[in-house]
């Protein structure tokens, strides 16, 4: 008689049952991925319920200025030294195609502003690089302060959520009062963005 060949002759030759994953591992993975859920969760929900909202004081922050970019000769620019003044923060990047539609006229609503010593205007530069970014302010002959956004330490205390540009008016008292998201589209529009709160209050 043949012997069937899917018989081995040894016993011990016979392939050891597969085990499955362990029960501790299992609940591990299941830890994991409920853990990288409720992140997520609370990414979406922040998204939804920006940190910053309209009216709410915005936290002291310092910008460290690109040199040529200072602010009456100093290398950053602070927040709470700015106080008595409106703020008006930026947010753009060289690669942001959106952020040259209103760059030219940023730098004039700055120049007509400066004059006054009422107003100030901090670019903050968004994951970019010094080459890049000095190529950009250069084509647009920017003149008000600039500097990187380090560690995007500064986007995360705005909560931005949306890209770039986004552009913060911060009062006098340091409270936000208004918020842009995406390109001004005339030089009229930056300047019905900072009038309202030029008036005594």
């Amino acid at each position: 008689m043949q012997k069937d060949p899917t018989i081995p002759n040894d016993p011990t030759e016979m392939e050891a049952p597969k085990r499955g994953v362990p029960v501790w591992a299992q609940v591990i993975i299941w830890i994991a991925l409920l853990g990288l859920l409720i992140l997520l969760a609370a990414g979406l929900l922040k998204a939804k319920n920006p940190i910053l909202a309209k009216g709410s004081p915005v936290p002291d922050f310092t910008l460290q200025l690109y040199s040529g970019f200072e602010y009456n000769g100093a290398s950053q620019a602070s927040l709470s030294d700015l106080s008595g003044k409106i703020v008006l923060v930026n947010f753009w990047a060289s690669w942001c195609q959106p952020c040259r539609t209103e760059a030219a006229d940023l730098e004039t609503a700055w120049r007509a502003y400066e004059e006054t010593g009422q107003v100030v205007f901090l670019g903050v530069d968004y994951v970019d690089t010094e080459t890049e970014a000095r190529a950009y302010m250069t084509d647009f002959n920017l003149s008000y302060p600039n500097g990187p956004d380090m560690g995007t330490r500064i986007s995360q205390l705005f909560n931005r959520n949306m890209g770039v540009p986004e552009t913060y008016l911060i009062d006098q008292a340091g409270v936000l009062r208004d918020i842009k998201i995406g390109p001004f589209e005339s030089l009229a529009e930056i300047q019905a963005f900072i009038e309202p709160w030029l008036v005594e209050r």
